[in-house]
């Protein structure tokens, strides 16, 4: 049953390989060793179309993965002449670590650039321009991805990012201070009370079974020395919204409760880019691109392939 499990996809029984060769793009999937040594699982989704216009780095959220729902974006992309790629981090997915724990952020930040910087290295994609992709907490990865190379990405698009927590579901003192006395000697314990956020997530009810039969998503309760981590980072990222300075596009749901969408406003509001778009869509959840309607996913993508094409050299 184990098995049978893991051959399904978020798209039903097709194997990936005619999965892709119907949508019109090649994937591939292998492993990287970070310099810190560790093995994580990557993808790759290529245009079969032509030589590809643009690459994007994706960053997935906390929890999640790249192999299920999340690749639904990467790969409409590659049919729109893009070369996308992304690993799941330490902890997610089929990477290398203990399931859900993130004791260091800022060694994640090292894993995901030095795998980019990898894939600029190959002389197929040239001087291609580079844009970062997050969703969530891969929205605050980005930028902080891109404080570590401020130069080395031409744009970025987040997805509801979490780059901050908002004071509306922030834990109040002392929790806080208590969670990060007790993560020194139990950083690894999965005890921080919080509900399965996929329901308030996903807005379609059929596309909620789907998500919750990805069978590498993390299930259990936050991890103490997780979530002391994600404070820390979104704290630091609060403080340095200024700092923020390469193009980007934010696009966020008005009616999400797992992100504020205040925040985003606060990013679009104080960071220090010269071109910085934000959308906010009424009524949408956090799941923008997978849990909404068709017609409305099909209104976000729109506004995200429009953003990328009118910074490359070459439209579709």
């Amino acid at each position: 049953m184990v098995e049978q499990e893991e051959n399904l996809h978020y798209w039903g029984d097709i194997s990936e390989e005619e999965y892709y060769r119907l949508q019109g793009i090649k994937g591939s999937k292998s492993f990287y060793t970070s310099p810190r040594g560790l093995s994580l699982f990557t993808r790759s989704w290529l245009p079969l179309s032509g030589p590809p216009r643009g690459i994007i780095f994706g960053i997935h959220g906390y929890g999640n993965d790249i192999s299920w729902t999340f690749q639904s974006t990467s790969i409409f992309l590659a049919q729109k002449g893009f070369a996308c790629f992304a690993l799941d981090m330490e902890g997610h997915g089929r990477s290398q670590g203990l399931r859900g724990y993130v004791p260091h952020v800022d060694l994640v930040v090292q894993d995901c650039l030095s795998f980019f910087n990898l894939i600029k290295q190959d002389p197929n994609f040239g001087a291609l321009p580079c844009f970062l992709y997050g969703e969530s907490m891969g929205g605050a990865l980005c930028l902080l991805v891109h404080f570590a190379d401020p130069n080395g990405f031409q744009g970025a698009v987040l997805v509801a990012p979490m780059c901050k927590i908002s004071d509306k579901v922030r834990p109040r003192w002392p929790i806080p201070q208590a969670l990060t006395f007790i993560s020194n000697f139990l950083p690894t314990l999965a005890i921080v009370p919080t509900e399965d956020l996929l329901h308030k997530s996903i807005k379609v009810e059929e596309k909620k079974i789907v998500g919750n039969k990805n069978p590498v998503r993390y299930r259990g309760k936050p991890r103490l020395g997780t979530v002391v981590e994600l404070l820390r980072v979104t704290q630091l990222l609060s403080e340095k919204l200024r700092d923020v300075n390469i193009p980007f596009l934010v696009v966020h749901g008005s009616a999400d409760v797992v992100t504020d969408p205040d925040v985003s406003r606060t990013l679009y509001k104080e960071a220090s880019s010269q071109d910085k778009t934000l959308k906010i869509y009424e009524g949408m959840w956090h799941s923008l691109l997978f849990g909404e309607p068709d017609e409305n996913i099909e209104i976000v993508r729109t506004d995200i392939l429009s953003w990328l094409n009118d910074r490359c050299n070459t439209k579709i």
